[in-house]
């Protein structure tokens, strides 16, 4: 029975972190301006988030999820122009001055995780992705029993952890193709993608909250 939950929770972990949202890309640009270790700190980072949005979906925390579903336009709003601004920062900066300058005091992995877990949490809309995933896979939970909660969130963890190791294992192996004229375009585009996705989330939300 937990061996089931704990494969079902590592596929919803995969579906999570799957999709190439914002933090997908920042993951990518560091991996490709830092190096692997700094790329999947920072994808552990959102990995944790993840699992902490799962906790409140397993754990039916329904006063946090009707918190978020009440402000869920202002969140939005918020979140999504928090990550369009990063992306603009990314897309201004030269990526060429902050490469030598992360060779002579280049960050740890404490700080990539950190940085990336505080970010994945301003969009706490993602406990509703949660829900709809841990439904999706027909997980069916007794809240009294710990050990089954405990192996699905167990999955989630390792599910979303697996994929960011995947994604910077295969990244960093093409890294040393970039030459620095690539490199900086490659930041101008990632810079730009970001602040498009985060202006689109911004966008919707706060038509939905005009209408």
């Amino acid at each position: 029975m937990w061996a089931v939950l704990l494969l079902k929770g590592i596929l919803v972990g995969l579906c999570a972190s799957i999709p190439l949202g914002p933090i997908g890309v920042i993951c990518v640009q560091r991996t490709v301006n830092k190096g692997r270790r700094s790329g999947f700190a920072s994808g552990y980072g959102a990995a944790l988030a993840d699992t902490i949005f799962a906790s409140i979906a397993v754990f039916g925390l329904s006063y946090v999820i009707d918190f978020i579903r009440s402000h869920e336009l202002l969140i939005q709003i918020l979140g999504g122009t928090g990550i369009a601004i990063l992306g603009l920062f990314i897309f201004l900066r030269d990526p060429l001055k902050r490469v030598r300058r992360d060779r002579r005091a280049p960050s740890t992995p404490v700080q990539d995780a950190s940085w990336i877990f505080l970010l994945t949490l301003t969009n706490p809309l993602a406990i509703f992705l949660f829900l709809a995933l841990l439904a999706a896979v027909r997980i069916e939970l007794d809240p009294t029993h710990l050990g089954s909660l405990l192996s699905v969130l167990l999955g989630v963890h390792l599910g979303a952890t697996s994929w960011w190791y995947v994604l910077t294992l295969v990244v960093s192996h093409f890294r040393h193709r970039f030459h620095l004229r690539q490199l900086f375009w490659f930041n101008k585009i990632a810079g730009l993608a970001i602040l498009i996705l985060g202006g689109i989330a911004a966008a919707i939300g706060l038509i939905h909250l005009i209408l």
